[in-house]
């Protein structure tokens, strides 16, 4: 066929196609196979007929019915309900929002005509409390969730436990003591030294997987809770609060600045919307949406300006968004710097575990092979060529098994361990106390803080605004003098708060109360103009049409709004804003009666000092301006909108009261004991600043205000060097921007600071990024600065923030304890063992014993000491430095007496045991054994405070402390009286159990002598540099 032909025969087919341009599921069933039986026919008489090179017009009406086939009359432009009952399917919507396809929006009527296909309405809707329709709406669009890659199953975290190389060492050997067990002494002998330490291993990974298996279920909970997110729907014309998963297609979303898209959608309505989509694109530049040019919004993008209002078409994996984060698996193995410390102390020790192993190890060979290892005859074990090889080898395997079973208790596995389950333990205990940790190493950082930055309102203060103060003019205006305002001045101020504001008011009818929702600010703001100036909001919103909005900035702390009144085709600019931002651009004012007056300089000041007086009571100032557009300034067509900012009128002053929050004060002086500075930076003039900084117990009464109290403009305009100067005396800075905020954490951690700030704006998020210790605000805080920041704090209470403060220190503290408690028992175990095995040949404490005593200090140790609750005394400590030394000289004043202890009884033992006490190897080796765990036991109570003496303070309250000790030593007397041929031991009557416990309690005494002994504050190691300094000088 030539390929005229084929592009002829190509047109026929296409025509038909455009005959019946039809979506198959807009046909019932009967149509449908009308319609392919239709095409089949045609397309099979198009190849056999010969072609005709000519164009080709069919129309649908001018074909007749035939045996062989049937016309169908379609009207494409009414839409056939699906079988779902939308009269639009999911294909179609998400190409529509993906491709960006602008002309088939306009084909379905635009976003409108969308809206309509779904069952909304735009302006009020969904029926959401209808729970079918929602139901409906999940069946046939699906729910916003989307499908999480496979979690680790607990046998990921036996094999990560297995792959130990120590573990991987004693396998191989134990698997060696088994095989030539069995065939020295048969299976029913043969198999309990190698069965053993097979027994004992097993434990140690069961415990091991079982702790981080449970920690990565904890990650999990805490991510479900992190990732639910609250948004702003309106359902049946009522705007709430609903959460992220919840949201369905056809659902009418608002947004605002700092807000994450939660779905796929089309915009609805909005002004000055720009978006960024970087986590989509990569690309930096922020994006316009509009109505006409660009409508459509993707999840996970956040509104970088501005504020609106979305149609869903898409959730969940129908999303972009929903299918990258399927395949997005949660780290959990992220390294925190205290863990990174540790990882090096870990090692350190590991070596010198080493090292002592293999002097163990060529002791106890040399030993053997020249013939001074006897057996529990007092027979030698190697006699040369008389011995059997199965003997030797043996002999070696238990040697070896010896040695590496040193270096398993030398090595601190533990420590890691500690870590994990301390942050854990604290994370989860934090969510309790409305604090969210998004970033591990936040929990321990907020331990070393030296400096809290924090906002003031909803953080210091409740964030429950009430306007208290009105002024009109020079005059205060009481509530019930407002009737006497004059009509046409409050026709201007109802419009600036109905039209100029981000917020909504919502009636369901005449009888019910009245709804209003939007930020604290807003909702003051409107619940006085409502109630108290009887603001009828419909009807103003429905008077005027709104032709652009200058969304609220916090560089010039003011919003504005260009508008258009029906009524007299008059264009009119308002704005409302900071009191004395708006006060700069007026130039006239309208006084009670509702006539303008000039506003020179000295009525400038008067209007001054009113906000002054109203922000020394503590008042958030705004004031309300407006100015009518002459005709010839109108902007028309595509022309850019500038509002007008000079010349305008002031309308009135509003004084919002936010009272402090209770406990704020005492939350403040707890931190400022605990040698913690606080900063106060705000957006509110500096006499608000002040009030609210005294109130809150920031500055003291009676201060010197010179240098603790500054605007954001001027440390914003100082040099370099006068900020380093200056910043560490600031304590209040007012009317500040988000810049300012930056530049005062970097200025403070140049100063060697570690730095915690809080913040809710989508600005703040450089300063959380910056800060060694973000803290976002739950409540008010965008998503933006939720992302940015390491904690979240839920209830946006600054006592929250000191919370998190004493729980990073106890992190910190219990990590100590577990290390002093630790080296105690590694330091002893090396001696015991090396100084027995060169002298001796033999070490008293067997593989399994040593595995045993591994898993006490190890994991239950671990589990006992880093779950204890953070106590007062911890706020009592000046913060930890980021350099401080993990192991203190208080550490080791607390160690090192209880480690000879142990050595000096347990070598008496070792050497005079059978002597002094009349008993057999056997019995004197399991004498050594349980006075070693039990030393242990008693220990694990000295290691609950590091420098008090009364170690059973608040015990009571840790029952896991308790449950772990009584679980410890009921185990150690099953080891020792029931399990004699897996542990090697011999069972220990009532006397020796007596001495045991007698020797064991003795740490008690000797922990309280040592506290008593003052010791420096600076690290002794720090003396050993300063004397290598010198040295080399």
């Amino acid at each position: 066929m030539s390929s005229s032909s084929a592009s002829n025969l190509h047109a026929k087919v296409w025509s038909i196609e455009l005959i019946l341009d039809v979506r198959n599921k807009s046909l019932n069933v009967q149509k449908r196979k009308w319609h392919s039986a239709f095409v089949a026919i045609y397309c099979s008489r198009a190849f056999l007929k010969p072609p005709v090179l000519k164009d080709i017009n069919i129309n649908t009406k001018l074909l007749s019915r035939s045996p062989s086939y049937t016309t169908i009359s379609v009207d494409d432009s009414v839409s056939v309900p699906d079988a779902n009952g939308f009269r639009i399917d999911q294909i179609r919507l998400t190409e529509l929002v993906k491709a960006k396809d602008l002309k088939q929006i306009q084909e379905l009527g635009g976003v409108q005509g969308v809206g309509e296909a779904l069952k909304t309405d735009v302006e009020h809707g969904i029926h959401g409390e209808n729970a079918e329709d929602i139901l409906k709406r999940i069946e046939a669009f699906g729910s916003n969730t989307y499908k999480r890659p496979p979690k680790k199953g607990f046998l990921h975290f036996v094999w990560e436990a297995f792959k130990d190389l120590t573990i991987l060492i004693l396998l191989g050997c134990a698997a060696l003591s088994l095989g030539f067990g069995i065939k020295e002494h048969g299976l029913k002998e043969g198999w309990i030294d190698g069965g053993s330490i097979f027994l004992a291993i097993i434990l140690v990974i069961s415990v091991s997987a079982i702790s981080n298996y449970r920690q990565s279920i904890q990650f999990d909970k805490l991510s479900k809770v992190s990732n639910n997110l609250q948004i702003e729907a309106v359902r049946k014309g009522r705007r709430q609060q609903i959460s992220i998963f919840d949201i369905v297609v056809g659902d009418v979303i608002c947004l605002k600045i700092g807000d994450q898209v939660p779905a796929d959608g089309l915009l609805l309505d909005g002004h000055s919307l720009s978006v960024d989509e970087s986590s989509m694109t990569g690309e930096s530049d922020h994006v316009e949406i509009s109505i006409t040019q660009n409508p459509f919004l993707f999840s996970g993008t956040k509104i970088a300006d501005g504020y609106g209002r979305m149609l869903v078409t898409s959730v969940g994996m129908n999303t972009n968004w929903g299918e990258m984060m399927s395949k997005i698996s949660q780290d959990t193995s992220e390294k925190t710097p205290l863990q990174a410390r540790l990882d090096k102390l870990t090692s350190s020790i590991g070596k010198v575990g080493l090292a002592v192993a293999f002097l163990v190890l060529s002791a106890m060979l040399v030993r053997y092979f020249t013939g001074n290892t006897v057996d529990e005859n007092g027979s030698k074990m190697f006699n040369g060529s008389k011995t059997k090889v199965d003997d030797i080898i043996n002999a070696i395997i238990g040697i070896v098994a010896a040695a590496v079973t040193i270096v398993v208790v030398a090595i601190p596995e533990g420590l890691p361990l500690a870590v994990t389950l301390t942050l854990a333990y604290s994370m989860k205990r934090m969510m309790a106390d409305n604090a969210m940790v998004r970033k591990l190493s936040a929990c321990e950082t907020m331990g070393s803080a030296t400096t809290i930055c924090t906002d003031k309102t909803g953080t210091l203060t409740m964030n429950q605004m009430k306007v208290t103060k009105f002024w009109l003019g020079k005059e205060s205006v009481e509530e019930e003098a407002y009737s006497s305002i004059s009509p046409f001045v409050l026709d201007f101020i109802q419009e600036g708060v109905a039209l100029n504001t981000t917020g909504s008011v919502y009636r369901p009818s005449l009888d019910s109360k009245i709804e209003i929702s939007g930020s604290p600010t807003e909702k003051a703001i409107l619940s006085w103009a409502v109630h108290d100036t009887k603001m009828d909001m419909e009807k103003v919103v429905k008077s005027c049409s709104i032709l652009h909005v200058e969304a609220f900035n916090s560089q010039k702390k003011r919003s504005g709004v260009l508008i258009k009144r029906k009524a007299d085709n008059t264009v009119q600019v308002h704005f409302k804003g900071a009191a004395e931002m708006i006060l700069a651009m007026c130039t006239s004012y309208y006084d009670a009666s509702g006539i303008v007056k000039d506003m020179d300089y000295n009525e400038k000041m008067n209007f001054e000092q009113i906000i002054q007086g109203m922000a020394a009571s503590s008042l958030r100032c705004i004031a309300f301006a407006h100015k009518e557009v002459a005709a010839e300034e109108q902007v028309e067509g595509d022309q850019k909108v500038v509002l007008k900012e000079d010349g305008l009128t002031l309308l009135g002053l509003v004084g919002l009261k936010d009272p402090c929050r209770p406990g704020v004060k005492k939350a403040v002086e707890d931190c400022q004991y605990a040698g913690v500075k606080i900063k106060m930076i705000t957006g509110d003039n500096v006499f608000t600043a002040k009030a609210i900084a005294t109130e809150c117990g920031i500055l003291r009464p009676g201060q010197d205000m010179l240098g603790a109290v500054i605007e954001g403009v001027e440390f914003r305009n100082y040099t370099p060097e006068q900020r380093m100067e200056k910043v560490e005396a600031i304590c209040v800075m007012a009317r500040s921007s988000p810049f300012d905020k930056l530049l005062m954490v970097q200025c403070l951690k140049q100063k060697g600071h570690v730095v915690a700030v809080t913040g809710d704006g989508t600005n703040d998020a450089p300063a959380l990024k910056e800060a060694d210790i973000g803290l976002s605000m739950g409540i008010q805080g965008t998503e933006v600065a939720k992302e940015s920041s390491d904690i979240v704090i839920m209830d946006d209470n600054f006592a929250s923030v000191a919370t998190v403060l004493m729980w990073g220190r106890c992190v910190y503290n219990n990590i100590q304890k577990f290390i002093q408690f630790q080296l105690t028992v590694n330091v002893a175990a090396l001696v015991i063992n090396f100084v027995a095995a060169v002298s001796a040949g033999q070490v008293p404490l067997t593989a399994v014993q040593l595995l045993w005593v591994n898993l006490i200090m190890d994991t239950l140790g671990a589990l006992a000491l880093a779950t204890e609750k953070p106590t007062k005394e911890l706020m009592e400590k000046p913060p930890v430095g980021r350099t401080a030394p993990l192991i203190t000289n208080v550490m080791w004043r607390n160690l090192l007496p209880q480690a000879l202890y142990q050595i000096t009884v347990l070598l008496i033992l070792q050497f005079r045991g059978k002597v002094i006490f009349g008993v057999t190897d056997k019995v004197k080796d399991t004498l050594i054994f349980n006075t070693f765990v039990l030393c242990q036991v008693f220990n694990e109570f000295n290691a609950r405070k590091l420098e008090k003496k009364n170690v059973f303070k608040g015990i009571h309250t840790n029952k896991l402390f308790m449950g772990i000790i009584a679980a410890t030593i009921i185990l150690q007397v099953v080891m020792v009286e029931f399990l004699k041929k897996f542990a090697d031991t011999e069972r220990l009557n009532w006397g020796q159990w007596g001495i045991c416990i007698g020797i064991a309690v003795i740490s008690w005494p000797i922990g309280w002598v040592f506290k008593s002994i003052p010791v420096p504050e600076k690290s002794f190691l720090s003396y050993l540099k300063m004397k290598n300094y010198k040295s080399n000088i």
